[in-house]
């Protein structure tokens, strides 16, 4: 929260500091500098005191960390001083509000918090929908300027929301999720894709993070995270947390237990190449779950299997499955000498896949041959990758490289490969159910891609082990939340004749961040100007039209007035929130 009044920035030498994100410039103190022994360096302790001013880079707008560390400044009356902005963006709060509400996530939340604890950590959640950030220290800048779900709208500073994190418990988060859970509907029949990641961790000593196999490498410790996806009903189930240097395919096996848990019994799973082995199959076939999964390209079984049927099935119209552009063909056998199930292998060929995999693997070996031409006559060693597809000759004696002669038949063999996949499936079904059931993980893929991108969690940036799971949960709501307008606007541009570009989740978000409440001279706040035949079309998703933005703008309005007529946003006494 900032005043909108400027002071000077103070001049304390080796304690002021800038952090510039985007076009804001923030002024940092640093209030304390804690040796660590341990680890044989001073940490600096920071604090945000305000945001540098655009016209006078001498000054800044304070908050009220300004005034707790430098009380001798002369400020303007304090009472007079504006706490919100006279213009709040309205439009996504409206919309992601209701989807919460929808789902149950205030009721589901209340059983574990208290109700003011419900609405902040909800507004987390949203922001770090709409502002694509999970930076705690940017939080007040957003509350600045939106409605809130806290009571009487209450702002908050940064130093509440770490607090706050560092408050919820794991029996908290336990419960949510078996709540959550509870609700959903275990009689019917859904297939589960689940998948992972990884994340750096920036700072802090958090239990769960190890150097691993990271994704987005920083050369930063990791911790990994999976998420469990119902591909019916398009919703985030569960999640995991666990250290980063256990590999996917070890983990599998204590997600099935966490299912069983859960109540998931009429369920398949949808499985990424990554998850596939032996051990896990066999395992899967122990609890009685059906599969989905994806097979490793160059896997000698796929090899095997393509070069059997290839030519029984690629231009066969019969083999043709609509919508993908794809050709399949479904063989069954046993998947290992010892396997007591049959196995149902759909083998799929695609010509634009072949001919894109086929480029790759032309210009990789042009690539190889032109750095090994450069390497003749000298002292150099080299490595498999190239010895795979290039028959190397070598001086013995003097250990120089003399030529390298292209392995015809392996290229060749592997260039016949291109284009062709497979999927590998427990019950029967033909190549173009088990291709619509794995591309049903599409959605949990783009989830992932949403976390990461949308949600500015490619790292975790905190200090304790509470925080970090918090920040996790906290992630995981907004995304059942991202996810379910992902899906509604998806399935709303289908409908629609024309391909409007404004219709994904990032440009409708945008856009609906236009529709603003300015407030008037009677310190009344009322929407700004009419809703837009855009901003129609894509509030048509989520069953909103004018009336109803309407009212909740009047609502907004009338939580505002009675906040400032109790004094909520000054001495915070408590008024019952609405999450209706």
């Amino acid at each position: 929260m900032y005043f909108d009044f400027l002071v000077k920035i103070p001049e304390n030498t080796g304690r002021i500091t800038t952090n510039k994100k985007k076009d804001t410039t923030y002024i940092e103190y640093t209030y304390e500098r804690e040796y660590l022994p341990e680890k044989k360096y001073t940490k600096a302790r920071r604090t945000t005191i305000g945001k540098m001013s655009k016209a006078d880079p001498t000054m800044m707008q304070p908050n009220h960390n300004f005034v707790k560390f430098f009380p001798e400044v002369a400020l303007p009356d304090l009472k007079s001083v504006t706490t919100r902005s006279s213009c709040l963006r309205s439009g996504s709060f409206i919309v992601l509000k209701k989807i919460m509400n929808e789902y149950g996530l205030p009721h589901i939340l209340g059983q574990y918090f208290d109700n003011d604890e419900v609405g902040l950590f909800l507004d987390l959640a949203i922001y770090s929908i709409v502002c694509e950030n999970n930076a705690g220290q940017y939080y007040p800048d957003y509350a600045y300027n939106h409605p809130l779900l806290t009571e009487g709208m209450r702002l908050y500073s940064d130093a509440k929301v770490s607090r706050f994190l560092n408050s919820i418990t794991d029996d908290q988060i336990a419960g949510f999720l078996n709540s959550w859970n509870e609700a959903r509907d275990h009689r019917e029949k859904i297939y589960i894709s689940y998948d992972s990641t990884n994340k750096n961790c920036q700072a802090g000593d958090i239990r769960m993070v190890e150097y691993g196999h990271a994704k987005d490498h920083k050369g930063l410790p990791i911790f990994n995270y999976s998420i469990a996806y119902d591909t019916k009903n398009k919703v985030p189930l569960f999640y995991e947390e666990y250290p980063g240097s256990i590999v996917d395919v070890s983990q599998l096996q204590f997600m099935l237990k966490k299912a069983q848990g859960y109540g998931y019994r009429k369920v398949g799973f949808i499985l990424d190449r990554g998850y596939f082995c032996k051990e896990n199959i066999q395992y899967m076939d122990k609890c009685g779950y059906d599969f989905v999964i994806m097979v490793k390209g160059k896997a000698s079984l796929v090899n095997q299997l393509v070069f059997e049927n290839k030519g029984t099935f690629e231009s066969k119209r019969a083999h043709f499955i609509k919508g993908y552009q794809t050709y399949g063909k479904t063989i069954k056998r046993k998947l290992y000498v010892t396997d007591k199930n049959d196995r149902y292998f759909h083998v799929f060929h695609k010509i634009s896949k072949e001919s894109s995999e086929r480029q790759v693997i032309e210009a990789k070996i042009e690539r190889m041959a032109s750095f090994l031409e450069k390497q003749k006559g000298k002292v150099v060693e080299i490595g498999d990758s190239y010895r795979k597809y290039f028959e190397i000759f070598m001086n013995h004696k003097t250990n120089v490289f003399v030529m390298a002669r292209e392995k015809a038949d392996v290229i060749e063999r592997e260039l016949e490969l291109g284009g062709y996949f497979v999927i590998i499936t427990s019950k029967k079904m033909s190549a173009g159910e088990a291709l619509n059931l794995y591309k049903s993980r599409d959605s949990s893929e783009k989830l992932f891609r949403g976390d990461k991108t949308y949600l500015g969690n490619k790292s975790i940036r905190v200090h304790t082990d509470e925080s970090a799971s918090a920040k996790i949960l906290i992630e995981f709501v907004a995304l059942i939340v991202r996810s379910k307008v992902y899906t509604l606007l998806k399935d709303e541009k289908a409908r629609i004749e024309k391909n409007p570009n404004y219709m994904t989740v990032p440009a409708a978000l945008k856009e609906l961040e236009k529709i603003e409440m300015i407030r008037h001279m009677d310190n009344v706040y009322r929407l700004d100007h009419a809703i837009t035949a855009r901003q129609k079309t894509i509030l048509k998703a989520f069953g909103v039209n004018d009336d109803y933005v309407k009212y909740r703008v009047n609502r907004i309005s009338e939580q505002l007035i009675n906040a400032n007529t109790k004094g909520e946003s000054i001495n915070g006494e408590n008024e019952e929130d609405d999450f209706d």
